[in-house]
């Protein structure tokens, strides 16, 4: 093998050859063998800098040892080939003295005390050299940076001492001269002073500046100022001078009174004693003596069409606030007034406080029974039917409490029952439902007392009586809850009534068969009509038959689908039986009335079906 090309290491370091041998035979066969080559390497690569000029900075009086920068060159050989060292060359002035560089890594710091006023810049060559001999050049540019050394001076040219209240924001206070002996930005200065007082410096001419008022004073809020001048130059890092004065300021009276707080809230409890003292307000004068004499007023205002000074009064010199008379919470929630402080100046100075005073619910009203109504004159039962099944709702005995809070938290109890273990009363919600089931062994007449108790301390409770009939029908109870009337008079228009009510039920009976046997009669024949006509007959089934079946006291609804032929004018006939709930009511007044309401229950037919061709 010959060699017809250089090589270069740096670009295919490895060469992977496949020597093939053919015979001269047919088939023509052949063997195969990889060569790899592995290219050495010689130093034909000198070392690169990776910039040509290389800027940084120092700041003057920098400690030994301080980082400056790094310069770094890279060889494309390899081994000892693309090792490379670092040094200075050609350096100007005094920086072989100042700084140093490392062979290996070309870090160069300081070895020597930097001083500004003395050399700005720096120029340092620097050579990177491998080991075959092959270097690169390169420059260094290190800028020196003045620090902040010099810190500045203030002279206070003028100032006045005292000044009144009353002067108008923009009076001149003082004036001044600041200088640095710094240069450029470390001999740049500004001026301040503290934020939250009420001045400000403003620049009259070179290094003179002007200390001004920025606000109205306020003797009362401050009798006088110390105030501090702070000049500070725009080095790195910052020096900065102070400059103390001391203002005070004279007093005029421009002062109204000032409440603690903005708005005043206070609680009292309904039923209060009259004249009772509530709480007291307060306001502050800065003035001095009868500029600082303050008196309290109630504004005029109404409350429910009456006068305020008739619920509430104020002591003028103390601000202790009365009740006039007792207050009621569920006549009003709350009292919302105005009142005025106003001090003894010439003229009077005032200020105006809200003040809202709550008033604070007692358990001062029972509950009250809105469900089952109690009257005097008739005995209202709720049917219960003896089909009941445990947790079955009997009635719900509703009450409320006017009063607000807990005061008004209901709580239901069952005080008594005929049979404590057919009934219960939910303790939140005073429902009354079963905890059994019904059976035939039950008293169709029941009795219960509930009571009824709010949260209140001390708790005040209500009581209720509910009639409950365990019975399937009405005759049935009607023969028990006689013992409800001692009147005469009143059975017998009760049985009138029973029996005409008897008589009309059974009339809507008899009607309706009756019409119910005309229509399946006129349907048979309009439907054997159909049969003999010579129209043709389509087949048609139905797309779903529903039969949803209710349980207990629900509803019990069938639906069902019927065909007819092309000339029908109805697809289906639905019916539909609706649920029945009863509630007897019966009154031994004279007017004997007894009400009942129930569903009849219907009468389904089943229709003959179409003929299917």
């Amino acid at each position: 093998m010959i060699l017809q090309k250089a090589l270069d290491r740096e670009l295919n370091p490895h060469v992977s050859l496949k020597l093939i041998a053919l015979d001269g035979g047919t088939p023509q066969r052949s063997g195969t063998l990889n060569i790899e080559i592995t290219v050495l390497d010689v130093n034909d690569n000198p070392p690169v800098f990776n910039q040509s000029v290389y800027k940084a900075t120092v700041a003057e009086n920098e400690p030994i040892g301080t980082y400056i920068t790094t310069v770094n060159a890279s060889d494309a050989d390899s081994g000892s080939n693309g090792l490379v060292t670092y040094s200075f060359s050609n350096v100007k002035g005094q920086s072989a003295e100042k700084f140093e560089i490392d062979s290996l890594s070309g870090k160069i710091s300081v070895v020597d005390n930097i001083d500004y006023e003395k050399e700005k810049k720096f120029e340092i060559r620097v050579i990177a050299k491998d080991q075959g001999g092959l270097t690169d050049a390169t420059k260094v540019v290190v800028e020196v940076m003045d620090i902040n050394d010099n810190a500045p001076v203030i002279n206070i040219m003028s100032f006045s001492s005292m000044i009144s209240e009353d002067v108008s924001p923009g009076t001149t206070i003082a004036v001044f001269n600041v200088k640095d002996a710094d240069s450029e930005r470390n001999g740049q200065i500004t001026c301040s002073i503290d934020a939250n007082l009420p001045f400000k410096i403003q620049s009259s001419l070179t290094d003179y500046y002007n200390l001004l008022s920025d606000v109205v004073f306020d003797r009362e809020i401050k009798p006088e100022y110390n105030l501090t001048i702070i000049a500070k130059d725009s080095g790195s890092p910052s020096l900065s001078t102070k400059a103390a004065l001391q203002l005070r300021i004279s007093d005029v009276n421009d002062n109204a009174p000032v409440f603690s707080i903005p708005s005043y809230s206070a609680y009292i409890v309904e039923n209060n004693t009259p004249g009772i003292s509530i709480f007291s307000i307060s306001a502050k004068d800065s003035d001095w003596n009868q500029n600082a004499r303050i008196s309290y007023f109630i504004e005029d205002a109404e409350i429910i069409g009456n006068p305020i000074s008739s619920y509430i009064s104020i002591n003028s010199e103390s601000g202790v606030i009365h009740a006039v008379r007792t207050l009621d919470y569920e006549q009003m929630k709350q009292l919302v007034f105005t009142v005025r402080a106003q001090d003894g100046g010439s003229p009077p100075l005032s200020s105006n406080v809200t003040v809202k005073i709550l008033i604070q619910d007692q358990n001062d009203n029972p509950p009250q029974v809105l469900y089952p109504v109690q009257t005097g004159g008739s005995v209202v039962a709720e049917m219960v039917p003896r089909s009941a099944d445990v947790g079955y709702l009997v009635t719900k005995v509703v009450a409320v409490d006017v009063d607000s809070g807990q005061n008004a938290w209901l709580s239901y109890k069952l005080q008594k029952s005929t049979d404590r273990a057919l009934f219960e009363v939910g303790l939140q919600n005073g429902e009354i439902r079963t905890i059994r089931q019904v059976t035939d062994k039950d008293a169709v007449k029941q009795r219960l007392t509930v009571i009824v108790e709010d949260n209140g301390q001390p708790s005040r409770s209500a009581t209720v009586i509910v009639n409950v009939a365990v019975a399937d029908s009405f005759p049935e109870v009607l023969s028990e809850f006689t013992d409800f009337t001692h009147d005469k008079e009143y059975n017998d228009n009760l049985t009138f009534y029973l029996v005409l009510a008897l008589a009309v039920v059974s009339f809507l009976f008899i009607t309706c068969l009756v019409v119910i046997i005309s229509v399946k009669i006129y349907r048979w024949r309009q439907s054997r009509i159909l049969y003999h006509s010579n129209l043709p007959v389509i087949p048609y089934y139905p797309p779903r038959y529903s039969d949803t079946m209710g349980t207990g006291t629900l509803p019990h609804v069938y639906n069902y689908e019927v065909c007819r032929t092309t000339d029908s004018r109805k697809s289906d006939c639905k019916f539909g039986r609706a649920g029945s709930q009863n509630v007897l009511i019966m009154d031994p007044s004279s007017t004997g009335t007894m009400q009942r309401i129930q569903n009849e229950k219907s009468i389904l037919d089943e229709l003959e079906s179409p003929l299917e061709m």
